[in-house]
This record gives C-alpha cells, sequence and structure tokens, in this order.
C-alpha cells in the first residue's frame, strides 16, 4: 500500500457528488488536494473540508483555461471526474446544443485534462490517471445514446493511453460505476427532482463516497501494480436496464 501523505492530486468535477467525495477523502489520507469546478461557491465549500487545498474554477472544455490552470503544476495523480448528460431524447429528438455541451465536457474535457497534466507525470516517471468512466461505456440504454457514446469514448482513450505509454511509470485506471446517488440527475433533467432522483427508487444506490472508496484502492496499490478497469454496480443493479426494487 502507498501512503497518500503529501501526495499533490488534482479532481475535476469536484464541487460535487463523486468529485467532492474523492476531494474530501484523499484530503484526509493526506493528500494535497487541488480541486476544479466550474462553480467556485461549491468548491469553496469543498474545500473548507481539504486542508491545504487549492481552488481552480475552470470550465474542462475550455482549453485556454485548463492549459493555464495546470501550467505549473506538478500533479502525482489527476482524477479526471467532470462529466454530465442532458435529456433522455431518442436520437432523432435530441437538442443539438446539448449534445455539444455533453461532448465538450466528457470527451474533450477528459483530453484537454489529459494533455495539461500527462506529461508532467511522464517526465517525473510516475504518476496516476484515473478517468471516471460508467457502466454506460460498456452498455447503451433508451435515451442515452450520446451519453453513453462520451463514455464510451472514455473508455477507448483509457485503452489508448494504455497502448501509447507503456513503461514511462505513469498508471492508467477508469473506474465505471452504475447508479450513484448525486446530483446528476438533476443536470439530466434540467432541475426536475421528480424525475432525477426516480431512478433510486426502492433500491440502495451507490453513494459517491464508495467510488471515492474505489478511487482510493486503486490509487493505494504498490507501484508496480495497475488495476486497470473497476466496475461498481449498486447490488441491486444488474445491468443499465434492469434493477431490482423493492416495492
Amino acid at each position: 500500500m502507498q501512503a497518500l501523505h503529501g501526495r499533490s492530486i488534482l479532481v475535476t468535477g469536484a464541487s460535487s457528488g463523486i468529485g467532492a467525495a474523492t476531494a474530501r477523502l484523499l484530503a484526509g489520507a493526506g493528500a494535497r488536494i487541488t480541486l476544479l469546478a466550474r462553480r467556485p461557491d461549491r468548491l469553496r465549500q469543498v474545500a473548507a473540508d481539504c486542508p491545504d487545498s487549492k481552488v481552480i474554477a475552470a470550465d474542462v472544455g475550455d482549453w485556454p483555461a485548463i492549459e493555464r490552470a495546470c501550467a505549473d503544476a506538478a500533479y502525482d495523480a489527476v482524477i479526471a471526474n467532470a462529466g454530465l448528460a442532458r435529456g433522455v431524447d431518442p436520437l432523432q429528438s435530441g437538442v443539438p446544443a446539448e449534445w455539444s455541451e455533453v461532448v465538450d465536457t466528457n470527451i474533450k474535457g477528459v483530453l484537454h485534462v489529459i494533455r495539461a497534466t500527462l506529461p508532467g507525470m511522464q517526465a517525473r516517471g510516475r504518476g496516476d490517471l484515473v478517468l471516471l468512466g460508467s457502466v454506460a461505456g460498456r452498455q447503451v440504454y433508451p435515451g442515452g445514446g450520446v451519453y453513453c457514446a462520451t463514455k464510451h469514448a472514455v473508455r477507448a482513450l483509457y485503452e489508448g493511453l494504455r497502448l501509447d505509454d507503456p513503461g514511462s511509470g505513469v498508471r492508467y485506471a477508469t473506474i465505471d460505476p452504475g447508479l450513484v446517488r448525486t446530483e446528476f440527475g438533476l443536470v439530466r433533467f434540467r432541475g426536475d427532482a421528480d424525475k432525477a432522483y426516480a431512478p433510486y427508487k426502492g433500491i440502495q444506490p451507490l453513494e459517491p463516497e464508495d467510488v471515492a472508496d474505489a478511487i482510493l484502492w486503486v490509487l493505494t496499490r504498490p507501484p508496480h501494480v495497475n488495476v486497470g478497469e473497476l466496475v461498481l454496480w449498486s447490488t441491486a443493479q444488474a445491468s443499465t436496464t434492469k434493477v431490482h426494487r423493492k416495492s
């Protein structure tokens, strides 16, 4: 087990949900956290629980902003967590502007963070790059075509990284959770709380802390151990379309 004490770790999408839980857990393990997200007020709230942390208010989809933010940073680990979905419309009636937002965040945003931080880790001969994928990157479901496509892309980026960079000392991982109780649905359903939280009714879904715990485990394996792919399901969830709910 590797200690995280004193390690510098960037967490994107750190203002809520999985990102916030991960920042708090890793900070509690002694890491120095840089929290990056679009909402500075929410970031400051999370930072209050993360001693010796730094806040960057930026959109991962904005390459110049990410390049500037990471220009002088030397991260020991990067958690590329920022992501979102918009709606559950079938492709033939989807909203192109919303597609662009999802693609810019979930694919281009991940690429921007990789490009800005990976060369430094490679030059130092060590580091961890953890991508937050999803079971939606393994199984497609109705109404999720665009979101699922972006998460399939994240899985492809993970596989590409492993092929492009063997032997550098950098470890690559993708963490792919199923249903997690976060604000994800509020964003997807444009603030409609009834629709947002309906998927969690009758089950015990994963919590953000469950995913954060998996990330901590990945980061603390011995240096020669690379946990590449980790899939997390709620016990009640069998697939992206099959969930056992208590009446």
